[in-house]
């Protein structure tokens, strides 16, 4: 695939599904279907970067799966100790720039820590933009967005009068990051699942159902291939 014959999304956004129901298949513990999710990320991190995209944001935790059984979630947060390695060392070979979205306050302070350094020592990267939700909850975050505005307002920084989407947006965890184009959504669940509401107001989805470990370079050029097909009117009429 080739920018000359491919509209390739600026932003694409992922929500990564299916880990526990590939390690089910295959008679193994969910953390093998998460450890071999997290390979899946890395691969798909370095495939975007070559293809071109220049965001790309992935649904790694969100608010609610803080509800799954004590020894999953502590299994998640040993893999997101690990990996936060693993990622500074491809970001480092390919350029990208990483951001956390989300409330990392909940997380041990040693996590914190690390997320904060992978942040800080690729913060200078000019290539592609990764950014990955964890604990986070789109309702959440804009409830935490509402409250920072709140509190300008009460300081008379903010005028009510003057809160637009732009306003909003800037406080928002992706403030600065354009809108996701492309929404893909692995496993065959078609719903949102609390991530990116805001954002996604005129975002293409694209639903397949592939195991998010199976997901490769092949299924990420058949999303944007349906993404050219796609025809963006973002709410207006195009001339016949």
């Amino acid at each position: 695939m080739s920018s000359e014959t491919q509209n390739v999304p600026r932003h694409v956004a992922i929500i990564l599904d299916g880990n526990g129901r590939w390690a089910r298949e295959r008679g193994l513990p969910r953390t093998a279907g998460h450890k071999e999710g997290c390979r899946a990320v890395e691969q798909t991190v370095e495939d975007a970067a070559r293809l071109g995209i220049e965001y790309l944001t992935v649904y790694a935790f969100s608010t609610e799966n803080w509800k799954r059984s004590a020894e999953e979630v502590s299994a998640l947060m040993q893999l997101f100790r690990y990996y936060a390695k693993r990622l500074l060392v491809i970001a480092k070979k390919n350029n990208v720039r990483v951001k956390m979205i989300g409330e990392r306050s909940a997380f041990a302070q040693d996590l914190q820590d690390a997320i904060r350094a992978l942040e800080e020592e690729t913060a200078q990267n000019t290539g592609l933009t990764f950014l990955f939700a964890v604990n986070y909850g789109g309702r959440d975050e804009i409830v935490r967005a509402v409250r920072r505005i709140g509190a300008e307002c009460a300081q008379g920084m903010t005028a009510p009068a003057d809160i637009t989407e732009d306003v909003i947006a800037a406080h928002l965890d992706t403030a600065g990051v354009p809108d996701p184009d492309l929404l893909i959504r692995t496993s065959g669940e078609q719903r949102l699942s609390n991530f990116l509401l805001w954002q996604l107001a005129y975002a293409e989805f694209y639903f397949t159902d592939i195991y998010w470990p199976d997901f490769d370079r092949q299924e990420l050029e058949r999303a944007i291939a349906y993404y050219n097909g796609r025809d963006r009117r973002y709410g207006g009429v195009k001339d016949v």
